[in-house]
């Protein structure tokens, strides 16, 4: 499980939660884009609207997700990402939607690992976020990624209780969760089937999950349902 916590620059509060899914552009442009679905994450809110960040690894470490909360409608976007021996440095800027909705939503953001950056040694991750830092470890990975990505699903533990699932697909179409059921060993998750037209682009989509904490120790595996989807996905 490649779980990790962020520690804040500033004072985290304890508190209530929402949803969340993510949208993201094509492979190979520049700026990945973030998506939002609805889940259960909780998490309370600070003067400048993100409580708490998280990082995990995705897509078998070519990539990171950074996860934040604040408006569901006004996801941040990367602005920049360097690397620098064993760090890893994301400047987040904010949306430029505005007018935000007054929720309080987990967004997740695909950002790509810079070259040089050896993925099975730990990894310093600073993400910089208006007037706010946080710092975050990434566990070494067993094992680099060999080429491009495969454009499988993937995902990774973000939280004891936070799963974030990669897909690919249409931006325009990101997942919609109906609906997680746990147990200790895994979770299905049924998702809403497309019925509208969507983009002709192979895009990758971050989808957070909520899962009760406490599950046991082991192997973790999502059932996905629906949405041209349907499939296993191991947690890593």
């Amino acid at each position: 499980m490649r779980l990790l916590r962020a520690s804040s620059a500033v004072a985290t509060l304890a508190g209530v939660a929402l949803l969340a899914t993510a949208c993201a552009s094509a492979p190979g442009s520049d700026a990945p884009t973030s998506s939002r679905t609805p889940s259960g994450l909780s998490t309370p809110p600070i003067a400048d609207g993100v409580s708490e960040v998280e990082v995990a690894w995705i897509d078998g470490g070519r990539a990171i997700a950074v996860l934040t909360w604040g408006s569901s409608s006004c996801v941040p976007t990367l602005a920049d990402v360097e690397g620098d021996g064993q760090s890893i440095s994301v400047t987040l800027a904010a949306s430029s939607e505005k007018a935000c909705t007054d929720d309080l939503a987990p967004r997740a953001l695909m950002v790509p690992v810079p070259e040089g950056i050896d993925v099975t040694a730990d990894v310093e991750v600073e993400i910089v976020h208006g007037q706010r830092t946080d710092t975050s470890d990434l566990e070494a990975l067993a094992e680099a990624p060999q080429g491009q990505t495969e454009y499988r699903p993937s995902a990774s533990w973000f939280d004891e209780d936070g799963i974030v699932l990669l897909t690919w697909g249409s931006s325009s179409c990101p997942p919609i969760v109906n609906d997680v059921q746990a147990t200790d060993a895994g979770a299905t998750v049924t998702l809403q089937d497309i019925d509208r037209p969507c983009t002709m682009d192979m895009a990758p989509r971050l989808t957070p999950l909520a899962v009760p904490a406490g599950h046991a120790a082991g192997p973790y595996e999502l059932t996905l349902v629906g949405g041209g989807l349907d499939g296993k996905v191991a947690v890593g």
